[in-house]
C-alpha cells in the first residue's frame, strides 16, 4: 500500500467480526472498517481488528468525524490507515495529519503500552506515519482538491461516489461528476499521491485503473451478503 502499484480491496459496512476475519483470508491489499455508514460502532472496533490480525491485508478505519481523539484510538488499537470523510480544505488536510501524527509532524498523544505496539512488547517506529485516505465528497473539495493533495501526509484522495454526485447536483455551476473524477486524478499525478473509489463491479476494474485510479475498493460486505441471499431464495 506504500508502493505504486494498485492495490485493491473491499468495504465491510456489518461490523461483523466473523465476516472481517473471512475477509482478511481472501487475498485483499486491504480492507475497510466503516466507521461512519456501516454498523460498526466504537465499542465493536477492537474486536474487529482483532479478527484482521492475523492476515497481510492493510487495515483501514473510515472515522464518522474529524475528531482527533477518535483518530488517536483506531490508531492506538492497531488501524494501519485512516479514511476521513468530507475533507473540503487543505486546513481541514492538515488538521488530520497532525491528529495521525505524532510530535513535532503532529499532535498525537503518544503510548507505548497500546495495542499498536504489542501492549509495550514492541518498539514503535515513530518516523513512519500512517496513512491517511482523504475523502473528497463535496463540490467545495473538488474546488480545493489541488490543495487537499499537496498536504504532505495525504496519501490517498479517495472519491465517495454517492456523497459527491449529491453534492455536484445541488451546486448549480458544479462540474460535472466526470469531470470531478478528472481533477482528482489530476490532482493525485501532480502532487505524487494516490487516486481512490469504491466500484460495485468487478468488471469495472480495468476501466476503473485505465481512468488513474490506484486504490480500488470493490463492493461491500453488506453488498455480497445481500446478492447471496436473493441468489438462493425460495422461487416458490
Amino acid at each position: 500500500m506504500r508502493s505504486d502499484e494498485p492495490c485493491f480491496g473491499t468495504w465491510l459496512s456489518s461490523g461483523s467480526p466473523v465476516v472481517a476475519e473471512l475477509a482478511a483470508q481472501c487475498g485483499f491489499d486491504w480492507l475497510l472498517l466503516d466507521m461512519e455508514h456501516g454498523c460498526l460502532p466504537e465499542a465493536d472496533l477492537l474486536s474487529n481488528l482483532r479478527a484482521t490480525g492475523g492476515s497481510d491485508a492493510m487495515i483501514v478505519v473510515r472515522v464518522p468525524t474529524h475528531e482527533a481523539g477518535l483518530i488517536g484510538r483506531a490508531l492506538d488499537w492497531g488501524a494501519d490507515a485512516i479514511m476521513v470523510p468530507h475533507v473540503e480544505t487543505a486546513g481541514e488536510a492538515r488538521e488530520l495529519v497532525r491528529a495521525m501524527r505524532y510530535p513535532p509532524e503532529g499532535a498525537r498523544g503518544y503510548s507505548r503500552s497500546v495495542r499498536a505496539y504489542g501492549y509495550g512488547l514492541s518498539a514503535p517506529d515513530t518516523r513512519v506515519g500512517p496513512l491517511l485516505f482523504a475523502q473528497i465528497e463535496s463540490a467545495k473539495g473538488i474546488a480545493n482538491v489541488d490543495a487537499i493533495a499537496s498536504v504532505s501526509g495525504v496519501h490517498v484522495l479517495f472519491i465517495g461516489p454517492a456523497d459527491l454526485k449529491l453534492s455536484l447536483s445541488t451546486e448549480p455551476a458544479a462540474p460535472s461528476y466526470a469531470e470531478a473524477l478528472d481533477s482528482v486524478i489530476r490532482a493525485s499525478k501532480t502532487h505524487g499521491v494516490h487516486a481512490g473509489i469504491l466500484i460495485r463491479n468487478r468488471n469495472d476494474t480495468e476501466t476503473t485503473l485505465g481512468q488513474g485510479f490506484t486504490r480500488i475498493a470493490v463492493d461491500s460486505d453488506i453488498s455480497i451478503l445481500r446478492a447471496g441471499f436473493v441468489s438462493c431464495r425460495p422461487k416458490w
